[in-house]
């Protein structure tokens, strides 16, 4: 879901389904910038849960 919510880059996908629309502010948002925070914290933490539960069910 937070995947989803990001601004799309351009150059794939986005571009052919209308998503290619840039802004010209330039940089990215507080906004952005703490969305990107959170999906790579949440992607280090379902890792990490997959590895301990990998680790549980192996040594348990």
């Amino acid at each position: 879901m937070l995947i989803l919510m990001h601004k799309g880059k351009g150059g794939g996908l986005s571009d052919m389904f209308g998503g290619g629309v840039s802004s010209s502010l330039g940089g990215s948002s507080i906004a952005e910038r703490n969305l990107n925070r959170i999906t790579v914290g949440v992607g280090v933490l379902w890792f990490a849960t997959i590895v301990g539960l990998g680790l549980v069910e192996r040594f348990a």
